[in-house]
């Protein structure tokens, strides 16, 4: 069985049904204003059921692998039947301090840090990090629409840098429709490597459809890595996808460089079953185990 490192293992609901995830993390562009109308049907972060439930081919959706959530233990075992050794996770930061308390050896914490706050986003993230053993901080434009490269985020880059953990930053066109489509383009990160080049980058979700700048960033900037979350492992191998370059790299130059996140909660599948497709992409043998579990290992230094 291969070993993986899952850079987006989702938490799924609880045995309740209860949902593990980011509190207030879709709210609309004007959220607070106390005459801002009701959502539009449709529009904004609703748009995402149209974009992802629509197929071409007439065939049903996949049943997901639990419908009505889980326990810790039930989940671990879903981890340990597909190699997943460890996940990091994203999800409110008193839920991630629970599960860090319980299983320190399992998984990586983001921690989720608003732009907005200031030094007082600074001291929290050292909180987490110290007190709590988070191991990353997670920044995402989606949700606050700050670009990552904006200067309000620059003091917690900084303290990244010494308190020597990665950032993990959305990297991605988006559909939602009430707001600017490429929030998470890639040159933001640019901009952010060449300012805090001792900054351990990864761009989470490989910064679809920009994949050729994606992959000219990775080759200019030592610190920079990208991770292939929210993506069905299937179709990086297609003709015509968008992916052709970052797959030819991906097995040569930049093989170091990429890591997986499997997202299975998003595509309602085993976990072994998205492994399963990694190993099936035409990637030399040792570049798979790299992609699945080493560059990871490296990147979050674990040993």
């Amino acid at each position: 069985m291969r070993k993986v490192i899952d850079l987006e293992c989702d938490l799924p609901p609880d045995q309740h049904g209860n949902p593990r995830k980011l509190e207030a993390a879709t709210h609309p562009p004007g959220y607070g204003d106390p005459e801002r109308l009701d959502p539009l049907p449709g529009h904004g972060f609703s748009n995402y059921e149209r974009i992802f439930t629509s197929r071409t081919d007439g065939a049903p959706a996949p049943e997901p692998s639990k419908k009505h959530g889980m326990s810790m233990a039930d989940f671990l075992a879903l981890m340990d039947r597909a190699g997943v050794e460890i996940g990091v996770l994203r999800a409110g930061n008193a839920i991630i301090t629970d599960v860090l308390a319980q299983y320190p050896k399992r998984f990586i914490g983001l921690a989720t840090i608003s732009p907005h706050d200031g030094m007082r986003g600074v001291r929290e993230l050292v909180r987490l990090v110290q007190d709590h053993g988070f191991g990353a901080l997670r920044v995402s434009a989606l949700y606050n629409m700050v670009p990552a490269s904006d200067r309000r985020y620059y003091p917690l880059y900084a303290k990244c840098v010494e308190l020597d953990i990665p950032v993990r930053i959305y990297t991605n066109m988006n559909y939602a429709t009430d707001r600017p489509y490429d929030l998470g383009h890639p040159r933001h990160l640019d901009q952010i490597a060449m300012d805090f080049p001792e900054l351990r980058i990864v761009a989470g979700l490989s910064g679809w459809p920009w994949v050729n700048e994606m992959v000219a960033l990775l080759r200019r900037h030592p610190n920079l890595y990208a991770d292939t979350a929210s993506h069905r492992p299937r179709y990086f191998g297609v003709p015509g996808s968008g992916w052709e370059q970052f797959l030819q790299f991906g097995n040569t130059l930049l093989q170091d460089k990429i890591m997986v996140g499997l997202s299975f909660e998003a595509f309602g599948l085993p976990m072994e079953t998205l492994v399963d497709e990694y190993a099936a992409l035409p990637l030399k043998d040792r570049v798979i185990d790299k992609w699945l579990y080493g560059n990871a290992q490296r990147f979050f230094r674990l040993g």
